[in-house]
Parts: structure tokens; C-alpha cells; sequence
């Protein structure tokens, strides 16, 4: 099922997500939902908070297969690169951001078992912008006064 994306300025996307506890059918089927809502919408990510739940789940898939991630985190991060970034909560607006070129993710997979996932290029920026989501953090946010952020 598709579900509605929440937009900027919408409070929800400014709270920080909670931790998943236990993965039940309910976080299975919202994992799917949002992989639907993801790929109808032409995106490469979504946060949980972007759907109206502010749990700590993520989807990503930048054309390598889904990947879903509950309560992820980034464990170590390395180098640095600038590029464009646009966000389905935001539409309409994209703008230069800079991120670590190569990200090491943990986190736990639908089946309960952690798991760890590196990430260069447009994979490591996908995590690092979903999981910014989950701490309340959009791209918007890292853009200069000049091009429209409240902070550079």
C-alpha cells in the first residue's frame, strides 16, 4: 500500500524516532509499505518519520536491491564528497551537500539478526540522509543561508 508522504514544514519530520523494541507484523508490513511508497514516489529512500511514524526504520534502494534497516546507525564514516541531494519531504528543492563518501552502517534486518552494511557514492549518502530523518534532521538543514537552508 502507497501511503502519503509528510512534507516540510509537518512537525513530525523534526522529532527524533523512536527505537523499534520488537519487530512485529505490523513493523514487517510498514516496511513494505514504505518500500511501495518509495518506489511509486521515484525515490531512492524513505525514514519512517516521512510516513507519519516516528520509528526508527529506513528503506534505501539505489537500483542494488531494497534494503531495510530497523534502528540504524552509523558506526564509522570516512572521506568526503559533494553532490546534490533532493528529498521526497521537500519537494521542489534540492541543493549541494557535503557527506562521508564511505559509511559503515548497523542496524538490525527484518528477521531480528544485526547486521552491518557498507556504503560508498550514492548508497553512503542514502544512508547518512535517511538516517538524519530518524534524528529529526532534513538536507534543507545543511544548505547555506543563500541557497534557501537555515544553516551552512
Amino acid at each position: 500500500m502507497v501511503l502519503p508522504i509528510i512534507t516540510e514544514p509537518n512537525p513530525l519530520l523534526r522529532q527524533k524516532a523512536k527505537p523499534v523494541k520488537k519487530i512485529t507484523k505490523r513493523i514487517k508490513k510498514l516496511a513494505q509499505n514504505m518500500l511501495e511508497t518509495m518506489y511509486a514516489a521515484d525515490g531512492v529512500g524513505l525514514a519512517g518519520p516521512q510516513v507519519g511514524v516516528v520509528e526508527r526504520i529506513i528503506v534505501i534502494d539505489v537500483g542494488e536491491g531494497p534494503i531495510i534497516l530497523i534502528n540504524p546507525e552509523i558506526v564509522s564514516a570516512v572521506g568526503q564528497a559533494r553532490d546534490v541531494e533532493g528529498c521526497l519531504s521537500v519537494p521542489g528543492r534540492n541543493g549541494y551537500v557535503t557527506r562521508a563518501d564511505k559509511v559503515k552502517v548497523a542496524g538490525v534486518n527484518l528477521e531480528g539478526r544485526q547486521v552491518e552494511l557498507v556504503g560508498e557514492g550514492l548508497l553512503a549518502r542514502a544512508f547518512q540522509h535517511e538516517i538524519d530523518h530518524l534524528e529529526g534532521i532534513l538536507f534543507i538543514d545543511y544548505l547555506s543561508p543563500a541557497a534557501g537552508g537555515e544553516g551552512s
